[in-house]
């Protein structure tokens, strides 16, 4: 029957460099199963080295290595952690226990990589840490337990899946002499429980309690007696079948997030140093998305209440002249008339605008009068509120009547008589009110679109602006599709009557689409700005996992050890990342619409949509994926022996 364990020939050298150093010199041993072996020699014979190659932990530079008849030489990462899973159960001297762990939570961990489920977990390692007497002490952390209470719980972990062979490394190095015999007791017990021991130890008194005793000096076996027979290893054959294969849990995403968050409440002010900075990027982003579409949305909607099928002409500053009215010699009502014959002109609507001073009984009020047309109403899509607007017949007959808006309203008759039928001072001669006009807010230049009085045009062209010449034409399309062709021939029109091009015409449409594009650039750019602070808050993840994996690196050392592959230890860093990210990103979110709606508090016009809070959320996500890939990288990395010596 072949050995358990077989070293045939097997060297080890280390590189620095140029330097080869060469610790383990053609090592030849076979370990049969249920043996109790003790590996002696001193400091830097190499017994630790030897160690590492029995438990999977290292791979020799030469030679074979068999278990169960198996050469595992060649073995990858995963491989190996395969075979310490199923195999292999270690006791270290320091005994290595994850310190933000309880005693059951740590005897769990083998258990965690073999894929058994949570019930099953708990059941077994309770039963095991009562047969050591701890049962009392199932939820104490390490630093909560004495020295000898932690190696039983580092012997309860190697038990979990079974432990075919208990590797000891100097198991009662760091306990008094009760403490020490105690753990040698325990490890003569699993053995004659059909378990293989091999105790590696400096201490001959410790090594002479074995069955067998090999001692190494200098990398070399230099001595090999058996002084008693070894267990019976048919006891052992059931030992494996504690371990469930499978899926290994730790894929299981819920597994890897509570080991996350526990690994994050122990550095408990570090994590919240990292969120502030997530918290920061997203909530900044939020916010200021939030801020820049409300004031894009806001301009857009007077713009809009304008209307995107205008166009409005005016003479051009080139042809200004200052006039009582403010108005230009270019245009005459005659233009209007004749715009109004061209295709897809739906209204045309001549205007003269000036300001004026009302007068109601002792209130002086400074406005702005326009006389305008019967058509106005349509034009501007701007409805009147009570009583009626400007008729033809009012054109007709020059009749003295004004259409108030809702500010001039609200200003002269503050005692609240009905203005309909009373009888106001514009310039100092009296206009009946008929009509108050629907009230229509800002427009997108801010102006108060409600602070001004209407009157026909012919009334106001010679009661009160003293002119025929007006100051705009506003032309409403049948179709907005062809508003640029109406333009052309609009321009076309006048040029043809003016004989020179003395108007400029105003596209609302063009007007939208060049504001839309200027806000959008906008929003990219505060955008731009906040998401700077999401990458200083990734880098801030990604630093501080990569302190993280510095100070977890003997952690790192025993889940590999007790069974973790590579892309395990790569997931449940990748996940500590991500859950700090996520967080930050939940906590960003609602801060970042915290301060939207105090900015809305204040008067700022904000718009909340569900995409820029999904984006922003999103790439906090992204972040913590990105910024969280190295340090994880970095840990799967590591080798088992060299994670495990680190200080």
């Amino acid at each position: 029957m072949a050995p358990l364990l077989s070293l045939d020939k097997v060297s080890k050298t280390y590189f620095n460099g140029d330097l080869a150093v060469e610790v383990l010199h053609d090592i030849s041993l076979d370990i049969e199963a249920g043996e109790f072996v003790a590996i002696m020699g001193q400091s830097g014979s190499g017994k630790s080295t030897l160690m590492n190659i029995l438990g999977c932990l290292d791979q020799p530079t030469s030679g074979d290595y068999l278990i169960d008849a198996e050469n595992v030489a060649g073995f990858d990462g995963d491989e190996l952690a395969a075979l310490r899973r199923r195999t292999f159960g270690f006791v270290f001297q320091a005994y290595n226990l994850i310190p933000t762990a309880t005693a059951r939570e740590n005897v769990e961990v083998p258990a965690i990589y073999a894929g058994v489920p949570a019930g099953d977990r708990h059941e077994r390692a309770e039963a095991l840490l009562n047969s050591l007497k701890l049962g009392d002490r199932l939820d104490h952390r390490p630093s909560q337990l004495s020295g000898g209470q932690q190696q039983r719980v580092s012997i309860a972990r190697a038990l979990m899946n079974g432990g075919r062979v208990i590797l000891a490394d100097e198991p009662t190095g760091a306990l008094d002499s009760q403490s020490g015999q105690e753990v040698m007791a325990l490890l003569r017990e699993m053995n004659a429980n059909g378990h293989t021991v091999i105790v590696i130890t400096h201490a001959r008194e410790v090594a002479e309690q074995a069955d067998r005793l090999i001692e190494i000096h200098d990398g070399r076996i230099i001595a090999d007696r058996t002084r008693t027979r070894r267990a019976d290893p048919d006891a052992a054959s059931g030992l494996a079948q504690r371990t469930r294969e499978g899926f290994a849990a730790i894929a299981d995403v819920s597994e890897a997030i509570r080991m996350a968050m526990r690994a994050l409440r122990a550095n408990l002010f570090r994590t919240i140093l990292t969120l502030l900075g997530i918290v920061i990027g997203v909530g900044s982003v939020v916010a200021m998305l939030a801020i820049g579409t409300g004031a894009q949305v806001s301009v857009l909607s007077r713009i809009s209440s304008m209307g995107s099928d205008l166009l409005l002409v005016r003479p051009s500053m080139a042809n200004f002249r200052g006039s009582a009215g403010g108005s230009n010699v270019t245009l005459v009502p005659a233009d209007a008339d004749a715009i109004r014959d061209l295709p897809n002109v739906a209204f045309s609507v001549p205007e003269m605008t000036s300001t004026v001073t009302l007068r109601r009984g002792n209130v002086d009020y400074q406005t702005t009068a326009n006389g305008t047309v019967p058509q106005f109403t349509e034009a501007k899509s701007w409805a009147v509120g009570r009583g009626e607007f400007i008729n033809r017949n009012d054109m007709e007959t020059y009749a003295p009547v004004v259409v108030l808006g809702r500010t001039v309203v609200t200003t002269l008759f503050t005692d609240g008589t009905d203005p309909i039928g009373q009888y106001v001072l514009v310039n100092k001669i009296p206009f009946q009110v008929i009509g108050i006009m629907s009230e229509m807010g800002a427009s997108a230049g801010g102006t108060d679109r409600d602070d001004v009085v209407l009157v026909p045009l012919t009334t106001g062209s010679m009661r009160i602006f003293g002119q025929r010449n007006i100051r705009t034409i506003t032309v409403k399309v049948e179709d907005a599709s062809a508003i640029d062709l109406t333009q052309e021939r609009i321009q076309a029109l006048l040029n043809d009557r003016h004989k020179r091009e003395d108007t400029q015409i105003t596209n609302m449409s063009s007007v939208r689409e060049a504001f839309t594009e200027t806000s959008n650039t906008l929003k990219l750019f505060l955008g731009s700005v906040a998401a700077i602070s999401l990458i200083v808050g990734g880098i801030g993840v990604m630093n501080i996992m990569l302190v993280s994996v510095s100070e977890r690196t003997r952690e790192i050392g025993v889940r590999m050890a007790t069974g973790a592959r590579r892309r395990d230890i790569l997931v449940q860093f990748i996940i500590e990342a991500l859950v700090v990210s996520a967080i930050g990103g939940a906590i960003g979110v609602v801060v970042g619409l915290g301060t939207g709606y105090a900015a809305r508090y204040f008067g700022m016009p904000v718009a909340f949509t569900a995409g820029p809070v999904a984006l922003a959320f999103a790439c906090s996500f992204a972040t913590g994926l990105i910024f969280g890939y190295l340090p994880a990288r970095n840990a799967s990395r590591l080798q088992p022996a060299m994670a495990l010596s680190a200080d």
